[in-house]
Order: C-alpha cells, then structure tokens, then sequence
C-alpha cells in the first residue's frame, strides 16, 4: 500500500498568497519524495488569475466560495455574510473525501471557511504570515492554528494564544533563482543603453498612483535611467495608449529606455530582478522577499490604503534593516524620487550595505523551514517512521 501525505493548501487570490504556496508545495513533495512518501497536494479557495500556476505545479484546484471579512460597512458584508457559510458547507463536503493530513493557510479571503471546516475534522493547521501586522483573517486562524509561521518577528505580538510561533521568513518561487548574468539579462529584455536600470513593480495587479507616476515624469526619468515596468494587466492598453501619446516626440534614444508591460511572468521577472540595479515597489511581503532574495537596492512605496496600513510597517521593518528607503505616496515628487535613486547609484558604499542588508533579511531556507513544520505538525511520521534531515 503506497505511504501518502495529502496537504491542502488555502489562500487569497494574489501573488503573494499563490507563491508562497506553491514554494511550499514543490518543497514538500521534494522531502517526502527522499523518505518515500507520494504527495497528493490540493487548493482549496478560489485562487483568480492563479489557477493555471497552481495547476502547472502540480497541485489540484478545489473550488470553494470566497467571502472577505471587512473592518468597514459595505453591502458586500451582507452577501459575503451567506458566501461564508456556503464555504463552510462547500469545505466540510470537499475535505472530507480528501482530508489532508494538514492544511497550510496562507489567509486572505475565502480563507476562514475552509480553516472552520479543518478544525471540525480535527485537521492540523498551519498558517503562515507574511506582514509586519496581521490582517484579520490569519488573527481569528491562528486561533484555530496548531502552529504559527512568521516573516516578521514583530507580528508575533499581536497573536495571543501561546501558539507556537516560528520567525520563517517568506517562501520565495524557485523559477526566479535563475543563472543569467546582468548583461545577459539585460539582452534578453532587449535593453541596450548603458544608463542605471529601475524595475518599477506595483504588486501583479499594477499600481495606478505609481503608474501615473512614470507616465507623467517619463521623459525626465527616461533622460537618467532605463526602465522596466510592471503596469498591470487590467491597465496596460490604456496606459500604453497614453505613453504613446505622450511620447510621440520624444527622442528615439529616450523611448528605447522604457521596456512596458502588463505582467512580468516567472521568467521575465527573473531577467528583470537580475537585471535592475534599484528596484521600486509596493510593500507587499511577497515582493519584498522576492527583491530581499536578489540584494537590490530598493525604494519601497507603501500603499496607504492596505488594511492595517501593514503596507507601511512591512515598508518601514525593511527599511530599518537597511535594505531600503521607503517614499510615502504623498511624497512621490520627480525631484525627490530621482535624486533619492540617484543617491544610491552614485555612492556604491550605499549600494553595497544595502545589498548586504537586504540577502541578510533574506531567509532562503523559508520553505524548508515551513515544510518541516508542516510535517511535524500533521504527525505524519508517527504512523510512517521515517527521518526527514533538518
């Protein structure tokens, strides 16, 4: 009889819940493949534009309703209110002719449901999050959670329970960890001018105010530097409309700096990552650790808006450990931002303890780390006695 380990897997539908997942899920399948253990590994939730990255890696989409829980009166409170407990209804029928031997929740919406129903079935759980303060979700699952893995040692403070708790760091995709050297990069991006190189990335679904940002100043930030930019998919045909417009007479030399697109998949994100000598983003955990993962300078543009404003204390923790330089949004004016760019480049010593900064923030063994746990977790080995190597 084969020895199985089943895994679920939840989390919202964004990068930076899909990732870490799938990280997670390709590092489990590769310890328990050495201590002869098969891997049945399944999404539970509704993962968006997500679906074919989770079905490429192997692991098996189960559709459950997603609902989101709101600090703030919407009438979206109201159907979601229903929308939840359908989820729950949809997760206890669609668990138990799986049931895993642990799930690993990344939160986000339609993530609670799915948790109320592993607990019903006694299902270990483990939850992992990645920001400096919690969103809601991963306060009310860790409740529920036998074990909590954490980026920022900071967030511990706010769960309470005395659940264990294991600073981790986040799981970066092993498709970005590529060998191309920066030239090679830059020539398979198509860029050829020896000016600085930014990255601009504002989360995979674009960021409208940073977008704007660059269409606005772009002559005056094409002058100093090429740019590769992450614009978004739901934006990217209006925004190149209007940078056509706008640039329409620019010089040749100025329009051959700017490299546009709507979404910079695994490789492409790799070549650029490698390619940038300063990055410029959100201040995602997701992104984060993905730029920690490379050492690259960083300017880092929270977004104000995201709930708990853990955008900015994500923004701020790195910057603290000397990684970055955070620009509020209500400061994102040429002059500074270019200057502050500038500084950067100009002085390498800034560079360079920057870059030191951010590979020491850099947790590379995350997902080993979150593996083991998950494993120890769901007992697995009690009734498989095998040894898995720390």
């Amino acid at each position: 009889m084969a020895k199985i380990f089943r895994m679920g897997v939840i989390g919202g539908g964004t990068g930076g819940h899909i990732y870490p997942l799938i990280a997670v899920s390709d590092t489990i399948k590769k310890q328990c493949s050495q201590i002869g253990l098969e891997t049945e590994v399944r999404y539970f939730g509704n993962p968006g534009s997500y679906s074919f990255q989770l079905e490429k890696s192997g692991i098996e989409l189960v559709n459950i309703a997603s609902s989101k829980l709101r600090r703030y009166f919407s009438i979206l409170n109201f159907l979601d209110f229903f929308k939840f407990f359908f989820g729950i209804f949809q997760a206890l029928f669609k668990l138990f002719w799986f049931m895993p031997d642990v799930i690993f929740s990344k939160g986000g919406p339609g993530a609670l449901s799915i948790i109320y129903a592993a607990r019903f079935y006694k299902i270990p759980i483990v939850i992992h999050e990645s920001d400096a303060i919690p969103g809601i979700t991963s306060t009310v699952s860790a409740k529920h959670a036998d074990q909590i893995e954490l980026t920022f040692e900071s967030a511990g403070q706010y769960f309470s329970g005395g659940k264990p708790m294991h600073v981790t760091g986040t799981p970066v995709r092993e498709s970005l960890f590529i060998t191309e050297s920066r030239a090679n990069a830059r020539l398979s991006l198509g860029l050829l001018d020896e000016r600085p190189t930014l990255l601009i990335v504002g989360g995979s679904q674009g960021a409208q105010i940073i977008n704007e940002f660059v269409l606005e100043n772009s002559e005056l930030l094409l002058s100093r530097f090429e740019i590769i930019h992450q614009v978004g998919r739901e934006n990217f045909v209006e925004y190149k409309a209007e940078y056509d417009f706008m640039s329409k007479n620019y010089p040749l030399d100025l329009r051959k700096n700017y490299l546009p697109l709507p979404y910079l998949d695994d490789r492409k994100m790799a070549l650029a990552l490698t390619a940038a000598d300063v990055i410029v983003s959100r201040a995602g955990a997701g992104a984060i650790a993905e730029i920690a993962a490379f050492g690259k300078p960083t300017i880092l543009i929270p977004l104000p808006t995201a709930a708990n404003n853990h955008q900015r204390e994500n923004a701020y923790a790195y910057a603290k450990a000397g990684a970055a330089i955070v620009i509020e949004e209500e400061n994102l004016l040429p002059n500074l931002f270019a200057s502050q760019v500038e500084k950067i480049l100009a002085d390498k010593s800034i560079g360079e303890r920057m870059k030191r900064a951010s590979l020491q923030f850099f947790k590379a063994n995350a997902a080993e780390l979150i593996a083991k746990d998950l494993i120890d977790a769901s007992h697995v080995l009690s009734y498989y006695p095998v040894e898995i190597a720390s």
